[in-house]
């Protein structure tokens, strides 16, 4: 049913939409502004029309902020706590102060590449922007929120050779006397937690979340293997302890004696030094707070810069332990697989991309074994 009336100098209707099955709601639409009555009702029959057919879509004139909320609410039930803060994070910092104040039917795809450009010159992860801010116009296109995606054919702009060489060149990652030397400096300055926790995380690769969840029920030190199944991050100034995310992430590993004879020493200590504070002395985890919780992840840092600034140490990061760790495995003759399985690697590109750098001394080795053969 439709009522037809003036408004004003124009006319205006109001159509019986039916029940919403959403909210179990009788559903009406008003429109105002025709010039003529005949206009008004001209418009009302290709609504009903529309209804009997049931073809009728409502005018949707959402604002990309509200679709992403609905995009988000349901989508974040598909994903891990830390997956969720990583997207929230992207999308709070770069897309909704770009986006979230528009129209979604509004942007245009010449809006969204000047977006994209302009995020790559402020990040280098420009391509994960694109993904998210994507994800969300699939989403509207699907709800027929929108008849196009604008984000669908926006290109990553192309970083400056130069600007690649650079960060290529950058070296995240110490040789084997850097590592002989900063651990020796390390014995001499830190505690045996601290030591362990940099030694652990040079001699096994692991990462500073996965070292942070690493529970005791998870090394068999008669067999000299770790198993690697959590990681911990960090939510409402609390630590979230979660399964590993990818599947490749979850590995065993061997550890070799002396590392295994440093566990043994530390989980003596590590008693006793929680019982003098009163703290249960069968804690689950490797490391610890003086309360018996978790490091926390920005500890390995603070300990890290530390020591560099006080040494006058080549700057490296904590996850260029990771890239250590690996450079020297390759030097000492592991195969690409036997990284990528050692590192949690799921695709083996990953591996072949992020660590196929080698040290000079590699470099070195390789031009002495050509020489060599050639003069056989």
């Amino acid at each position: 049913m439709a009522y037809i009336r003036r408004r004003n100098k124009g006319w205006s209707f109001t159509v019986d939409l039916g029940i919403d099955p959403a909210t179990g709601k009788r559903k009406q639409l008003t429109k105002s502004g025709f010039p003529t009555k005949k206009e008004a009702q001209r418009a009302v029959a290709q609504i009903e029309m529309q209804l009997e057919q049931n073809t009728y879509q409502p005018d949707r004139r959402f604002s990309f902020k509200e679709v992403y909320e609905e995009w988000w609410s349901i989508h974040s039930q598909t994903i891990k706590e830390s997956t969720q803060a990583f997207v929230q994070s992207k999308v709070n910092r770069h897309i909704l102060p770009r986006f979230g104040h528009l129209k979604i039917r509004e942007i245009s795809p010449t809006y969204c590449q000047r977006m994209i450009n302009e995020i790559a010159t402020e990040i280098k992860s420009v391509s994960d922007i694109k993904v998210q801010a994507n994800q969300i116009f699939k989403y509207a296109l699907k709800m027929d929120y929108i008849a196009k995606n604008p984000m669908q054919h926006t290109v990553i702009p192309k970083r400056d050779e130069g600007e690649l060489v650079t960060k290529m060149d950058e070296k995240n990652f110490w040789n084997k006397h850097e590592v002989i030397h900063f651990l020796s400096t390390a014995k001499e300055e830190l505690d045996m937690r601290n030591y362990l926790m940099f030694y652990l995380l040079i001699y096994t690769g692991i990462r500073k979340g996965e070292l942070a969840a690493l529970e005791w029920k998870d090394i068999d030190l008669e067999k000299r293997t770790m198993y690697i199944n959590k990681t911990m991050f960090f939510k409402n100034k609390k630590e979230v302890i979660q399964t590993a995310k990818k599947k490749a992430s979850i590995r065993s590993i061997r550890i070799d004696e002396n590392t295994a004879a440093l566990l043994r020493k530390w989980k003596l200590q590590q008693s006793e030094w929680l019982l003098e504070r009163g703290i249960n002395p069968e804690t689950k985890y490797v490391l610890t707070r003086a309360d018996g919780r978790p490091l926390r992840l920005a500890h390995p840092n603070d300990k890290l810069n530390s020591l560099i600034d006080k040494h006058n140490l080549s700057p490296i990061t904590v996850h260029g332990f990771r890239h250590t760790h690996a450079s020297l495995l390759f030097e000492a003759g592991a195969t690409i697989k036997e990284v990528q399985e050692r590192l949690g690697h799921r695709d083996i590109q990953t591996t072949m991309n992020v660590y196929a750098h080698v040290t000079d001394a590699s470099k070195g080795k390789t031009a002495d074994l050509f020489a060599q053969f050639m003069d056989q």
